[in-house]
C-alpha cells in the first residue's frame, strides 16, 4: 500500500510511514494511492461473514502485503472484540451501536486498530513512540484504553476545559501509565491546532518520534471502514440492500470512513453528515464556499468542531467535484433545542435513549424522509456513544432509563490527574519539551 499527500500528489510513502509519521510536513493528509474495488463475490455474499472476517477481508484488500495475513487476523480479532448491532427501531429504521466497546464510543474502533497496528510495527530499542491527541470528548477516552500499558509509547491528550462532560473527562484523566492528559483553556480547535503545530515544529520532531491518533492518522479511517460494511451484512441478512447511513460529523473521519468504504464497493444510497450549529459543511454544500468558524459549544460535544480535518481527504476521494459529491451526500445541521427534541422523540416513539449525538444523526434522517417521501430506502443512524456519558442532557424521566456500565461505576472512584495550559503553542512546546 502506497499513500500520498493530499497536497502532493507525487509524494509515495509506505503505511507503516503514514502510520508513524501520521501528516505529511507539507501539512496535508496522507490517502492510499490506489483504492481497490473489493469483489463482487464478496459483496454479493457478505451477509455471510462475521465482522472480523469482513474486516480482515477490507483491511487486507487495503494494505496488501503490508501486514502478512496471519498477523493481520491476529491484530484484527483483538482489537475488534466488540460487537457493532444495527437494532431494528421499524422496518425502515436502525440504529447503529458503536459503543459496546471499553471507552463506549465508536472510537474504539480506529484507536484500538490503530494502537495494535503501531505496536506490531515498534521493534525492541526503538526510540520512544509519543502519541499527540486533540479530543472534543471521546477520541480522548478511547486512545487512552487503546494505548494504556502499550510498550515503548507515550500519549499526551489535549482536551478543551470545561467541554467535554464529567464522564469522558474522567476517561481522558484517571488512566495514569503512559497516558496523560492536558487541560487547555480553549476549544477543540485550539488543541487542534496545537497538535498540528506540533507535528510541523522541526525542534520537536528532532526531539521526539511523534504521531498523532487523530483521526488524521490513516490507520484511524480504516478500521471505520468495517462496521458500513459489517452493517449492510446485517441489514442484508433481513433482504434489505437499499441503505442509506445518517453519520454524526465533527471532524468528518466517521462519514470519511463510510465513503472510503463506497469507494471500496459498498453500495450504499446516500450518506446523510449530520452536524450541530458548528455547520461549517453544510454551509458549504449550500453555497459553494468552504469557510471555517470558531466552534461553539454545544449538547453534542464531540461534534464542535469549526474546521473538520478530514474533510479535505472527502473532496480528495471525489477529486474535487462538488457536484459529483453531492449526489452520493447530504447535509443538514440541528440546535440544541431541536436536539433535545429529538432525544425526546425517539425515547416517545421507539422507547430509545439516544444520546444527542445519535439523535442529531436520527433527525438528519426524518428531514430526509421529508424531503424525499418517494424514497423507501433502509436508514440507519449512526450512534456513537453511550447515552451515560451525557447525564446532564436528558429530561429526568429519560433519564432514569440509562443503564450505568460497570467500567463507569469504576472510573468515579480514581483521581483525576490534568496538567493545564493555554492556547499558545511556545507554551505546549515548553511543555513537552520539559516532560
Amino acid at each position: 500500500m502506497k499513500l500520498y499527500s493530499t497536497n502532493n500528489k507525487d509524494l509515495r510513502v509506505s503505511f507503516k510511514e503514514a502510520v508513524f509519521n501520521s501528516m505529511p510536513q507539507d501539512k496535508g493528509l496522507y490517502m492510499p494511492v490506489e483504492i481497490p474495488a473489493l469483489d463482487a463475490d464478496f459483496i454479493q455474499n457478505i451477509e455471510k461473514y462475521s465482522l472480523p472476517e469482513i474486516a480482515y477481508k477490507v483491511a487486507s484488500t487495503l494494505l496488501k502485503d503490508e501486514i502478512p495475513a496471519d498477523d493481520l487476523k491476529a491484530l484484527i480479532n483483538d482489537a475488534i472484540n466488540f460487537d457493532a448491532p444495527a437494532v431494528k427501531l421499524d422496518d425502515k429504521t436502525f440504529v447503529l451501536e458503536l459503543f459496546h466497546g471499553p471507552s463506549l464510543a465508536f472510537k474504539d474502533f480506529g484507536a484500538r486498530f490503530m494502537s495494535r497496528v503501531m505496536a506490531y510495527f515498534l521493534k525492541d530499542g526503538e526510540k520512544l513512540l509519543d502519541v499527540l491527541v486533540a479530543t472534543s470528548g471521546d477520541t480522548g477516552g478511547a486512545v487512552a484504553l487503546g494505548f494504556l500499558g502499550v510498550p515503548n509509547t507515550r500519549v499526551t491528550i489535549l482536551y478543551p476545559e470545561g467541554k467535554v462532560s464529567p464522564i469522558q473527562e474522567l476517561q481522558l484523566t484517571t488512566n495514569g501509565q503512559n497516558i496523560r492528559a492536558v487541560e487547555v483553556k480553549g476549544t477543540f480547535d485550539d488543541c487542534q491546532a496545537l497538535v498540528k503545530q506540533a507535528f510541523a515544529d522541526a525542534e520537536l520532531n528532532a526531539k521526539f518520534r511523534l504521531t498523532s491518533a487523530n483521526s488524521i492518522n490513516i490507520s484511524r479511517l480504516i478500521p471505520q471502514t468495517f462496521y458500513y460494511f459489517n452493517t449492510y451484512a446485517q441489514l442484508k441478512k433481513q433482504g434489505l440492500t437499499d441503505v442509506i447511513f445518517s453519520v454524526p460529523s465533527g471532524n468528518f473521519g466517521n462519514i470519511g470512513a463510510g465513503l472510503l468504504a463506497y469507494k471500496l464497493g459498498l453500495p450504499v444510497k446516500q450518506f446523510i453528515a449530520a452536524t450541530n450549529i458548528n455547520d461549517t459543511v453544510p454551509r458549504f454544500l449550500e453555497t459553494g464556499i468552504y469557510e471555517t468558524k470558531p466552534s461553539t459549544q454545544t449538547y453534542s460535544n464531540a461534534m464542535d468542531v469549526g474546521a473538520p480535518s478530514n474533510w479535505v481527504r472527502i473532496m480528495n476521494l471525489f477529486k474535487e467535484d462538488v457536484e459529483e459529491l453531492k449526489k452520493v451526500v447530504t447535509s443538514y445541521r440541528f440546535n440544541d433545542e431541536e436536539t433535545l427534541a429529538g432525544i425526546k422523540e425517539i425515547d416517545a416513539k421507539f422507547n430509545y435513549v439516544a444520546c444527542p449525538h445519535t439523535a442529531i444523526a436520527y433527525l438528519a434522517i426524518e428531514k430526509f424522509r421529508k424531503e424525499h417521501p418517494e424514497d423507501q430506502s433502509a436508514t440507519v443512524f449512526l450512534s456513537t456513544a453511550h447515552a451515560c456519558k451525557f447525564p446532564d442532557i436528558f429530561p429526568q424521566d429519560i433519564a432514569a432509563k440509562i443503564e450505568i456500565p460497570e467500567q463507569v461505576k469504576a472510573l468515579e472512584s480514581k483521581p483525576k490527574h490534568a496538567d493545564k495550559l493555554g492556547v499558545d503553542f511556545e507554551g505546549f512546546k515548553r511543555y513537552l519539551l520539559e516532560n
